[in-house]
């Protein structure tokens, strides 16, 4: 698996490089060498999904580029694996091969995008991408663009304050996250088993009543580092975490289950995984100024943990609030045109 996943690793890497460096006729073209022609692509919302190459040109990156003209990709986290999908309690061995990664994209916004109003100003907006291959050719593209965070950078407030830090994001603190090089067989594997105990042993373990059913002090360090969505915010201890996120994330949906996620992929000691409908709940509860609405909800995110020893000491997390918040009813593109007209 390991020179396959590098093989991976290096086409996706380079893909990124090429496609950034081309020229507006040529971006198909650099897609059409690493892409199948049908590829699947699933991005945040109002973007949403995107049918083969020519929906990855005309829906995302061209439009992208003419936003931020001299847009540069900063990696932060780059990783690949295989999956090993969850069923019914068992273990398949048989999962699919990813490649993913997550940073900044950086440049000026020169002009609007997607209604967001440029600033003209440098902007940093996070991004975060899962890559599936097969036989050397990406069939699959999740990605997510933090289009909260780019919002307020904007000027445009469309939820309430962050209980956490805001527009904080940063590389791994070892800056160790960029994986190009083959990594230890066993290692990585030991972090695919420790992550799907982590999640399906702990987090979906809460009894609806107490905290400390989910075990997160036995795998979160006192001072993790949690790195949330614009909305959300940064949480830079345990303590935080549960009492700026945890908590109000489980009054609002006690039910919430993470599904069987069959792209959780693992390398050395980081691990990550896209899921789209990933976790399932009902609204029950009050979120972020929204209150119950009953209806079941399915969230949309991407998520990398970094392990040290059996304790996760950062974890980099999206979650798609605009689609969130358009499940409940609640537009906030139509928020920031409200504030626009103001």
């Amino acid at each position: 698996m390991s020179e396959l996943n590098q093989n991976n690793k290096r086409l996706v890497w380079d893909f990124w490089q090429a496609l950034e460096g081309a020229e507006t006729a040529d971006f198909a073209a650099v897609a059409a060498t690493v892409m199948v022609e049908d590829v699947a692509i699933h991005g945040p919302d109002p973007i949403n999904e995107l049918a083969g190459i020519a929906g990855f040109v005309a829906g995302y990156w061209q439009p992208l580029l003419q936003s931020f003209p001299d847009l540069r990709r900063q990696t932060h986290l780059f990783m690949g694996g295989r999956s090993n999908g969850r069923i019914d309690g068992d273990i398949t061995q048989d999962g699919n091969m990813w490649v993913s990664g997550t940073g900044y994209f950086s440049g000026t916004f020169a002009q609007d995008y997607l209604a967001i109003p440029a600033t003209g100003k440098k902007v940093n907006i996070r991004w975060g991408e899962f890559c599936r291959l097969e036989q050397g050719k990406i069939v699959e593209i999740y990605f997510l663009l933090d289009l909260i965070d780019l919002m307020q950078q904007a000027g445009f407030q469309v939820l309430p304050p962050s209980r956490g830090r805001d527009g904080l994001y940063p590389p791994p603190s070892a800056n160790d996250g960029l994986l190009l090089d083959m990594q230890d067989e066993q290692e990585s594997a030991y972090s695919l088993d420790h992550i799907r105990r982590f999640i399906f042993d702990g987090l979906n373990k809460y009894d609806q009543s107490e905290l400390e059913s989910m075990g997160m002090a036995d795998f979160f360090l006192p001072d993790v580092q949690w790195y949330g969505p614009g909305g959300i915010g940064a949480c830079l201890s345990l303590k935080e975490f549960e009492d700026f996120h945890q908590k109000p994330w489980l009054i609002a949906y006690p039910d919430r289950q993470v599904q069987n996620l069959d792209a959780l992929i693992a390398e050395g000691n980081y691990s990550g995984a896209p899921g789209w409908a990933g976790v399932k709940a009902t609204h029950t509860g009050p979120y972020l100024d929204v209150l119950a609405t009953s209806k079941p909800i399915v969230f949309n995110g991407l998520d990398w943990w970094k392990r040290e020893g059996e304790m996760y000491v950062e974890n980099w997390v999206f979650v798609d609030m605009i689609h969130l918040f358009r499940q409940f009813g609640v537009d906030l593109f139509g928020r920031m045109a409200q504030q626009i007209a103001q």
